[in-house]
């Protein structure tokens, strides 16, 4: 169980993807106001964007060298279409949030829907799923604690 200190003192870095935004502001929304919640301070939070999903890595890579943040989340939302490039962007992405967490000493937290269909990336953040951006912030309070 996480005290409203916890993450008091912590540098936190969120990486979030353009595309798909209605989606991602929501996530971001729910895992920036719960950082918050449990004691980080904003001049602590360091948000960026990139273009999509796919993008996320290099953000990430960038934002741990540019801030030295405790834990980075990446969010974003990829929606299955009639192509199987949902499958490759998907799979490059959780392998390279992976990789990052092998290459670097913090937390990385993959926080990416990979949803069927819109009615399922909304559910997903913020609605009857819950908030996966909430769940994203939590772990990354969890892994620094």
């Amino acid at each position: 169980k996480l005290n409203n200190s916890d993450a008091n003192g912590k540098k936190f870095g969120i990486v979030k993807a353009l595309w798909n935004s209605e989606i991602t502001n929501r996530l971001h929304d729910g895992c920036y106001n719960t950082l918050l919640k449990y004691g980080a301070e904003i001049k602590d939070i360091n948000t960026i964007t990139v273009p999509g999903s796919f993008e996320l890595i290099y953000g990430a890579k960038k934002l741990f060298k540019d801030y030295k943040p405790d834990a980075i989340i990446l969010i974003g939302s990829i929606i299955k279409g009639e192509t199987p490039h949902f499958n490759f962007i998907s799979q490059s992405i959780s392998d390279g949030v992976k990789d990052l967490n092998i290459l670097f000493d913090i937390p990385f937290l993959f926080c990416v829907l990979t949803d069927l269909n819109q009615e399922q990336a909304l559910n997903r953040s913020g609605g009857s799923a819950g908030n996966k951006g909430i769940d994203a912030a939590i772990a990354a309070i969890q892994l620094i604690k």
